[in-house]
């Protein structure tokens, strides 16, 4: 077996890509592809390979832009009110009937509006008729009794019409190359003369997955089986940019059928993709594979994620250019898509010949410390949203595993290489995924984790299309301190206050003493502990958790899940150090949950839906109110309003009723305000 590739360098992201414009340019790939003829029909979104020149003037011929009556400027110099004008009809008279587009009389060098006209009865029978009329009408046997026309007002030469060439002339350039086709694009090319156009050739693209481990979507998993989507991923990133995606079937981690799989591609495609095995693992042989076939360029970028990214070429034989560009993508959800979006949108924009996309950018405040590894530039997700006057980024999870962040972003936040990273209220860039316009949009939620904040964002895209609700989970007091920072619109929390008994209106006080805050009830909940199905370990109540056999699973500082848990066991005598896995700490129900069902922990403190959402079981302790907190400048503001009338909409209410644990007798109703 070929021994195992440790990476050659750890290179900064703008030697890889010198590296990498080197070698592709040395033999003539550092360019735009040439250009195919296609019909206008499929030519929406190509790229021009040519300058489009007009076959054709448009019009080609001076045509009416009105119906009415073609006639010459200079007889009706005379026309008024007082002296009105009258012109005989005919083709031999002095003006002409004619609907918009139709040619006009070599003769004449006006058309008048038809409204602009009274027409005059007369005996004479040469009158022109309209040719819209039947000719066999009664108005038409009218139209042969008027014969000429009154004008009271005079007309300028060229008054309404359209002489030949006023769009384009021909020989004139229409449009140039390397743009890209848009609608009314295709129309001036049609206008022009043209039925095709030559347009940049599409790059074909190969995605080939690689993973003993790996099964196609669909296929029934057992524990180790991972389901393959970066191919879906990438191939649908390729066809998004311009390219043609093929995708290979999976490739089981075997060195021969790795290479033969990169050689067939080679083959027949610009550009391949070889999906995981880029690291440094005892079955990552991606970098091997690129030796033996061509020449390996880098082997590890300063980027994360997007670590141990591989650039290299292939060799091929009978084919215009000596090789093919490979790039070895990393297997981590996270890190694919973005070495795609690093690495492969730019080098399809080259060929195609357009510039590399350049997403729109917002100046915002990112909301929390963040920490950085000196030597990377890292490449950060972020959700965002405009509260008040200012945009506030807020970080999401920064896993390379973690695809959801990618679907839940807004943005990326670029940190520069030997930063240590960014503190809390610092001025960052994002680079938009989404459109200024749908950040104006955006509510945003930070605070507490419950399953019914997924469920108002769905129903409130339903019942507000544009509007969204974006949300981040920090706990019940970050959320507080989110909203005393002005980086939030509401906050979700359900902190009980050990001194009172009372629910969260003491943490207000105490959090945002100078802010009016309105506490709207979203919910009433069951808390309790969640444990695996037949409850192997016979849990039964709180203090079981001291137990020498029971492994805990906490949620983190500041929930208010935790401040509930911390209550309770001092309540019961206990001491937290008695607990196994206190320290442990999760930032959801969901995921204490997923790691009750995975065997981390015995049991857990959470709600009973999380519990159901994973087929556990739950031992009801507890009742408590969750709360949204909204600052009164924002409760009484446009942009909740639709967010508030969701609370009040019958189906939302039964909706979160039919989940288990839920009470949604008080929502919607003001819990409290605050002053």
């Amino acid at each position: 077996m070929p021994k195992r590739k440790i990476y050659l360098e750890d290179i900064s992201l703008d030697e890889a890509w010198a590296r990498l414009i080197s070698a592709l340019d040395s033999v003539g790939l550092w360019q735009p592809f040439p250009g195919e003829t296609v019909p206008l029909p499929d030519a929406l979104g190509r790229i021009t390979a040519e300058p489009i020149w007009a076959k054709l003037s448009a019009p080609h011929y001076h045509a009416s832009a009105m119906d009415g009556y073609a006639v010459r400027a200079r007889d009706t110099a005379t026309a008024s009110d007082a002296t009105p004008v009258h012109l005989t009809i005919g083709d031999d008279g002095q003006a002409k009937y004619v609907d918009t587009g139709d040619p006009v009389p070599a003769w004449a060098d006006a058309v008048i509006p038809i409204e602009n006209v009274q027409l005059i009865e007369t005996s004479n029978f040469k009158s022109q008729i309209p040719k819209s009329q039947n000719p066999n009408s009664p108005q038409s046997a009218i139209s042969n009794l008027q014969s000429a026309i009154e004008i009271r007002a005079s007309v300028t030469p060229w008054s309404h019409v359209r002489p030949m060439g006023e769009d384009m002339v021909a020989t004139e350039l229409v449009l140039p190359s390397n743009h890209t086709l848009r609608p009314v694009d295709l129309g001036a090319i049609a206008g022009c003369g043209h039925t095709s156009v030559s347009v940049r050739r599409k790059p074909r693209v190969a995605v080939i997955p690689t993973g003993t481990e790996l099964v196609s979507a669909g296929s029934e998993v057992t524990a180790g089986d991972i389901i393959e989507y970066n191919s879906l991923v990438l191939a649908a990133q390729v066809e998004t940019w311009g390219g043609l995606a093929t995708r290979h079937p999976i490739v089981p981690d075997d060195f021969d059928k790795i290479t033969a799989a990169a050689r067939e591609a080679a083959q027949t495609h610009d550009l391949v993709l070889l999906n995981a095995g880029s690291s440094a693992g005892s079955r990552d042989f991606s970098a091997r594979v690129v030796e033996t076939l061509g020449t390996l360029l880098v082997h590890g970028v300063a980027v994360r994620p997007g670590h141990p990214v591989i650039i290299g070429t292939l060799s091929v034989v009978g084919r215009p250019t000596p090789v093919v560009p490979m790039i070895g993508v990393p297997g981590y959800p996270v890190s694919a898509a973005l070495t795609a979006e690093i690495f492969v949108e730019p080098i399809l924009s080259r060929w195609l010949g357009r510039a590399p996309l350049h997403p729109p950018t917002l100046s915002a405040t990112i909301s929390r410390k963040v920490l950085s590894p000196m030597g990377d530039d890292e490449y950060m997700r972020v959700t965002v949203g405009k509260v008040g006057d200012r945009a506030i980024a807020t970080p999401l999870s920064r896993g390379a595993g973690v695809i959801t962040s990618l679907v839940r972003a807004d943005g990326i936040v670029r940190i520069p290489r030997y930063s240590e990273g960014l503190q809390a209220g610092d001025p960052v860039t994002v680079h938009l995924y989404r459109t200024p316009r749908e950040i104006e949009n955006t509510i945003v939620a930070i605070g507490s984790h419950d399953l019914c904040l997924d469920l108002l964002g769905q129903f409130l895209a339903e019942r507000a299309p544009g509007r969204r609700l974006s949300s981040a989970n920090v706990g019940s007091l970050g959320g507080l301190i989110a909203l005393k920072r002005g980086e939030a619109h509401l906050a979700g929390t359900h902190l009980l206050d050990p001194d009172t008994g009372e629910y969260n209106v003491p943490y207000v006080k105490r959090y945002l003493p100078d802010t009016p805050v309105v506490l709207v009830t979203l919910v009433g909940r069951e808390q309790g502990l969640i444990v695996r199905p037949g409850n192997p370990k016979s849990i039964q109540t709180l203090a079981d958790v001291v137990r020498d056999d029971v492994t805990f699973v906490n949620r983190q500082r500041g929930a208010g899940t935790r401040v509930l848990f911390d209550y309770e066991i001092v309540k019961l005598g206990l001491k937290a150090e008695s607990v196994r896995g206190y320290d442990r700490e999760e930032y959801t129900h969901l995921a204490v949950a997923a790691a009750v069902a995975s065997g981390l922990a015995d049991c857990g403190l959470g709600i009973h839906s999380a519990s159901a959402a994973l087929g556990l079981e739950f031992i009801p302790l507890f009742k408590e109110r969750y709360d949204l907190a909204i600052p009164k400048t924002f409760f009484d503001s446009p942009i909740l309003k639709p967010l508030l009338d969701v609370l009040n909409d019958a189906v939302f209410r039964r909706t979160v009723s039919q989940l288990p644990g839920y009470d949604v007798r008080q929502m919607g109703a003001v819990a409290a305000e605050v002053l």
